[in-house]
């Protein structure tokens, strides 16, 4: 069978077991943790993992700590308080988990809260770039850092986030974790490139997509979570435990974000949407919705460059079941990252990482 039909018959099967608009977490069978409710009283997870997030904004500020007034303003600008700090949350959350599996820990290492400000200062940095690479003029409601300060000064402003971040994750004197998280920056370049290439062979074309996905949004979730499971707890199992949910968690977020692209409307998204058909991107609903209109093969090659293509293509997307067939390769991955942190002994910090996978499934931006 090809990678394609393959994925075709798995998510045909959540689609038979699983409704679009809810996921539900049941995890028969994982091991004799999975059925287990932590018996705390259970709050929800962005309020959890504020906890120990408190300043972080501020301590991320001071990191990027610099005397030139147009760089310093420049490098702050994303670092506004308004994004969903959606990294961070779920790295001191599995920190907070790990650290409880392993010896009952309640405490969030300083080594580890510091993993969760390198996670968003890494991707803010990409954010930056990928603006520059897209020419992007809005992100999260407002203007660029390329469209107000130039694409020259917005690259440069983007490599000292990353170095500022590449200094904070030397401070915390680990090899292993500095290991850990450089191999995201190798992730993120590698994607980069992936993303601007096409494969002419539909099965090729969406392994193609999977593993850019991968490099591009998963490998720092998955990485961060590994990192700090290595500072809390010895066990490599346990390590691969955070590395598979985190993995599982970012294919499945940045998947939905393909769908909001085609679904959402740009007040929602605080971007403008079909952003990727004219970026000349081919994501899951395109891929999918290829089975049923043949025709998009050839745009798809074209990337969308002739005029009305990108009509046409959003036409076709919307007349298939691609957008539905993405949401349920993203159930499939939270499903898997479910059955993953099942494994860990019970706390209000895996349920909460439980909880999240639900609301990636369920988030409208």
């Amino acid at each position: 069978m090809s990678y394609f039909n393959l994925v075709k018959s798995i998510t045909s099967v959540f689609r038979n077991v699983y409704g679009l608009s809810r996921f539900h977490h049941t995890t028969p069978g994982v091991c004799c943790y999975s059925k287990i409710q932590s018996g705390e009283k259970y709050t929800d997870p962005f309020k959890l993992g504020w906890r120990d997030l408190k300043g972080l904004y501020e301590d991320i500020k001071k990191e990027l700590f610099i005397s030139t007034t147009e760089l310093k303003e420049m490098s702050e600008y994303y670092f506004d308080g308004k994004g969903k700090a959606f990294r961070p949350i779920i790295v001191v959350l599995m920190a907070r988990a790990c650290n409880i599996h392993h010896n009952n820990s309640r405490d969030v290492k300083a080594s580890q809260r510091s993993i969760a400000l390198i996670a968003e200062m890494i991707h803010t940095a990409t954010l930056v770039h990928d603006d520059v690479i897209d020419d992007a003029s809005s992100r999260r409601g407002k203007h660029t850092v390329n469209k107000i300060w130039g694409e020259k000064k917005a690259v440069l402003a983007g490599d000292f986030i990353l170095s500022a971040a590449s200094i904070a994750l030397a401070r915390i004197g680990n090899t292993t974790i500095i290991s850990i998280l450089t191999q995201v920056i190798e992730d993120l370049v590698r994607g980069e490139f992936l993303q601007l290439g096409s494969k002419e062979d539909e099965n090729e074309r969406f392994a193609h997509y999977l593993e850019k996905t991968f490099k591009k949004t998963a490998s720092l979730i998955a990485n961060s979570c590994k990192a700090v499971s290595v500072l809390g707890c010895p066990d490599p199992v346990v390590h691969e435990i955070a590395y598979q949910y985190g993995r599982n968690v970012g294919m499945a977020f940045q998947l939905i974000d393909d769908v909001l692209d085609f679904t959402s409307c740009s007040e929602q998204m605080g971007k403008p949407t079909s952003a990727d058909l004219k970026l000349g991107l081919a994501t899951g609903p395109v891929l999918f919705a290829c089975r049923q209109f043949p025709e998009m093969n050839a745009m798809i090659m074209r990337r969308f460059s002739l005029p009305g293509d990108v009509d046409r293509a959003r036409q076709c997307i919307l007349q298939s079941d691609g957008v539905q067939q993405t949401t349920y390769l993203a159930q499939q991955y939270c499903h898997e990252a479910i059955r993953e942190i099942s494994k860990l002994r019970p706390s209000p910090e895996r349920d909460a990482l439980i909880q999240l996978s639900e609301i990636v499934l369920t988030r409208e931006k």
